[in-house]
């Protein structure tokens, strides 16, 4: 081991320590080198300015702070310092400078905080492309969610049919937009029972049979007077790229059938 304390004082077992010879023993100590070898610098001196005990310039070394193999159970940044919320520690500047902590800044330039430009942010509010290394702003994220999240929607409106040839069409686009929608919607009521049968326009999907016995599935039913067996039903049916579906009923001519559409999903 390195010696610490160096003094010319020498006590025996008889002498008064008094503030004279403790002058003497502060006065003469010093601090030297560790067990390093000849390269190494004396790691603590005092200030003959200030008289404050100091670490020199080059007395401590990242080596010396961590440990030299696992670098475990060094000096880590939650023993250093709190670092606030959204701040990083970093300089302001290139080149050598002190370590501070400065702002997390996306989109921008300037000379401080920490930068996040086009080529690190991915800010697409579709997903027209995608990046296996690069982040995603909370607006992209929120823009594609509102835009192909399932949404409520109640608006009601009424139609009419006759006969299972003859198809109409249901423009929805007002409520769905003009694109490729699934719809979950409420059909029920009318003038007369009868059935009735939904379908992405443009398709030739059609229901078997004409008798209101028919097996229309999920995109279609019985509808009729209330208080009836065929006071309606919930249908699940898909608009074409612009936005419209198509309708038919059994053979009975029926009127004032209305519809509810409960929510609605846009279909990339």
């Amino acid at each position: 081991m390195a010696t610490i304390l160096n003094t010319t004082q020498q006590y025996n077992a008889a002498d008064v320590v008094t503030h004279t010879n403790l002058n003497q023993i502060v006065g003469g100590t010093t601090f030297v080198a560790g067990d390093g070898g000849a390269t190494d610098n004396t790691s603590l001196e005092v200030n003959t300015t200030s008289g404050s005990l100091q670490i020199k310039d080059d007395g401590v070394t990242t080596a010396k702070l961590l440990n030299s193999t696992d670098k475990t159970d060094g000096v880590t940044l939650p023993k250093i310092q709190h670092i606030d919320t959204a701040k990083v520690l970093g300089r302001t500047s290139t080149g050598e400078g002190n370590v501070e902590e400065v702002d997390v800044v996306i989109g921008a330039t300037g000379d401080s905080g920490v930068f996040f430009d086009n080529d690190d942010m991915l800010d697409n509010n579709d997903t027209a492309g995608g990046s296996a290394t690069r982040g995603a702003t909370q607006q992209s994220i929120k823009a594609y969610v509102d835009e192909y999240a399932l949404k409520y929607s109640g608006v009601e409106g009424q139609l009419e049919v006759s006969g299972l040839s003859t198809f109409r069409d249901l423009d929805l686009s007002l409520v769905v937009g003009a694109n490729r929608a699934l719809v979950i919607m409420q059909v029920f009521g009318g003038n007369n029972s009868t059935n009735t049968y939904f379908r992405t326009k443009g398709t030739l999907v059609r229901p078997y049979g004409s008798s209101n016995n028919s097996g229309f599935g999920a995109s279609g039913g019985i509808v009729g007077p209330a208080g009836t067996d065929g006071d309606g039903y919930t249908c699940v049916v898909i608009t074409n790229t612009n936005g419209v579906i198509e309708y038919s009923g059994g053979n009975n001519t029926a009127t004032g059938i209305k519809y509810r559409i409960q929510a609605y999903q846009k279909l990339r």
